[in-house]
């Protein structure tokens, strides 16, 4: 018998930002903003999961004002008057259906996509690499870094102005700031590396301050950030609660007040070696370490992982008890839901009534389409 999902529709406030329920739309990147303006395709596509019950949507990711911050064409600008427009109409859209909604801002660092298209720019990062030892684009000189801090602040008092209602930086999966973070892709010898996760975060607490200083100190500000690369699925930024705690407090100080805590499947320990096999995950870890609200992310609702659907993989439904079980103990705060809200926008009402019957598998062309 499937546990009550009483748990995932408790109210939630942080600051000016009141929810109604726990569940939160994953970020997850569409290409359906034809010269990175979003349409009223795209403000539907929002608005039915607005109208479908998600608690907070959490925008695809779209990028800041820099000349090549972006890794594929269909990736929408979140600057620009006619982007911003754009934008406009989408938040209004999923206000008039009672919900509530982010920008996620970010800048895709010296990052691929699965397709040949590459901009006409060179792309930057930390040190002039993709990974590891594998150069690409440029290393980013100290008024590339100042401009990109002002980029993100820009963005997201544009936010704010717009009227939306809180806003997510994405430092997470090995973009930018994630290549800052990342010992393997951030080489530099000046005050924005290091031989520790703290020197090399000072890229990220700079855009938070900076972030924190053009919305004020009422507005939510949500961090993403994830251990795992998609350079390397199995880097690890933090081996320690003591090295999580060394990266992730100095960014609640500077100003974030939730950790949007990404793994790939969200029942999986942290830290196994210290809390067991059934021990806190990614989210459950930073909240306990840092007293942030935190998101926990990762194959909720469906088998198989949203990496994995770009190969192809059809997934089916799965029960909701590990989820249920973690929220009742407060292990986190949130749970973002990805590829079942892509298929089903009406996914959070049908968990809220009982309907396991009318929940929908994914399958992969569902990306081909903006429904």
């Amino acid at each position: 018998m499937a546990a009550p999902t009483d748990v995932l529709f408790r109210p939630f406030r942080i600051k000016s930002l009141d929810l109604p329920n726990r569940i939160v739309m994953a970020p997850m990147t569409r290409t359906f903003a034809p010269e990175g303006i979003p349409g009223d395709a795209n403000a539907a596509y929002y608005r039915r999961r607005a109208d479908g019950g998600v608690g907070l949507i959490l925008s695809e990711g779209t990028v800041i004002d820099r000349p090549a911050s972006r890794n594929h064409p269909g990736i929408p600008f979140f600057h620009g008057d006619a982007a911003l427009a754009g934008w406009k109409t989408v938040i209004d859209e999923v206000h008039a259906a009672g919900g509530k909604m982010a920008p996620q801002i970010w800048h895709t660092g010296s990052t691929r996509t699965m397709t040949d298209w590459v901009p006409d720019v060179d792309v930057e990062s930390p040190s002039g690499l993709l990974a590891p030892d594998k150069p690409r684009g440029l290393a980013m000189s100290e008024q590339d870094i100042a401009d990109t801090i002002a980029a993100f602040a820009k963005a997201a008092a544009d936010a704010k102005r717009l009227g939306f209602d809180t806003v997510e930086i994405h430092g997470a999966h090995g973009y930018l700031i994630d290549q800052f973070f990342w010992a393997g892709t951030n080489t530099r010898e000046d005050s924005y590396g290091g031989a520790t996760i703290a020197e090399r975060s000072r890229f990220a607490v700079d855009v938070v301050k900076a972030v924190r200083a053009a919305v004020g100190p009422d507005f939510p500000v949500i961090l993403r950030l994830s251990q795992w690369k998609q350079q390397d699925y199995a880097a690890r930024l933090a081996t320690t609660p003591d090295e999580m705690a060394s990266w992730l407090q100095p960014l609640v100080d500077a100003g974030a007040d939730v950790l949007h805590c990404s793994q790939r499947r969200f029942w999986e320990p942290e830290f196994p070696e210290v809390d067991g096999e059934n021990g806190l995950n990614f989210a459950g870890w930073a909240k306990k370490l840092t007293g942030a609200a935190t998101i926990s992310v990762g194959s909720v609702g469906l088998s198989g992982e949203f990496i994995a659907a770009f190969g192809g993989e059809t997934s089916q439904r799965t029960d909701l008890d590990k989820l249920i079980d973690r929220m009742e103990r407060d292990e986190f705060d949130l749970i973002a839901v990805g590829r079942a809200l892509i298929s089903d926008a009406d996914w959070a009402k049908k968990v809220q009534a009982g309907d396991s019957e009318g929940l929908k598998d994914f399958s992969p062309a569902a990306l081909a389409e903006l429904v």
